[in-house]
């Protein structure tokens, strides 16, 4: 299994970078586009590593609708695209009036993609699992939230999802940003596969200070035996820093190529 990183916060080599997250997965005899960014940087990468992605391109998945992770699919079409009913509100910073959903409408998606929206969990393939809605059951993720939606309600994005893949029996846990809480998300995903052994969890852990959150994040990743954590995207540096104290970690960049 591969995951190639097509868009991150962190520029590696000659790609370019952004704030957002794409990842292409090759597994199961399938090629996922998980996310796009928020602009064409995703496909430039693409190009200079010599990938077509168009044609290559099996199914689109959005983790959730915000910019940084769903506007590139402005750049992309005629695909089926996977995701959550609820990507298509309007969304909103409190005290700001700027739109953080997605540049496109539900409608405007439809003319491009064969949409499929999907609360429950979704199976791809036997290996590849769309999570859908993430139960939030523990006392410290998904506890507060920074944003409202279209109707000034708090919103503590119920469509934030992510993606589970199967490989020998084991888990490997690929997550856009995580509002649900990443340990909600393991949690979950070992719920709907029966597969409590988890290899990686990897992608956008929404993660900010040195705090309690970010310290329970790394015991229940601890009490759970998980050694390759790969937390990148909205995982900011002092959250990285108390990781890199309990796990080997490195920063993941644009370009790189992970094969699990």
């Amino acid at each position: 299994m591969e995951v190639t990183v097509l868009t991150e916060n962190v520029a590696g080599d000659k790609f370019l970078a952004e704030h957002g997250l794409s990842y292409l997965i090759e597994h199961d005899g399938k090629n996922i586009l998980f996310d796009t960014g928020h602009s064409s940087v995703f496909l430039a990468n693409s190009i200079a590593m010599g990938i077509d992605l168009q044609n290559i391109v099996d199914v689109v998945v959005l983790s959730h609708g915000h910019w940084d992770h769903g506007d590139g699919l402005q750049h992309i079409s005629n695909k089926t695209l996977i995701t959550h009913p609820n990507s298509f509100i309007k969304r909103f910073r409190k005290g700001s009036k700027q739109n953080i959903g997605l540049a496109l409408s539900k409608s405007e998606i439809e003319t491009k993609f064969k949409l499929i929206e999907t609360e429950s969990a979704y199976y791809i393939s036997d290996k590849i699992i769309f999570a859908g809605s993430i139960p939030r059951i523990n006392d410290f993720e998904s506890k507060k939230t920074l944003f409202v939606d279209e109707n000034g309600n708090d919103d503590f994005v119920p469509d934030d999802s992510a993606l589970i893949l199967i490989e020998n029996n084991e888990l490997i846990i690929i997550s856009g940003c995580a509002h649900s809480g990443i340990c909600n998300i393991t949690q979950y995903a070992k719920k709907i596969s029966g597969i409590e052994k988890v290899k990686v969890v990897m992608g956008g852990f929404h993660l900010k200070n040195k705090e309690e959150q970010t310290l329970k994040t790394i015991e229940y990743f601890n009490h759970s035996e998980i050694k390759n954590i790969i937390p990148s995207h909205c995982t900011e540096l002092p959250a990285l820093c108390m990781f890199s104290e309990h796990f080997t970690i490195n920063q993941l960049k644009t370009g790189q190529v992970l094969t699990f």
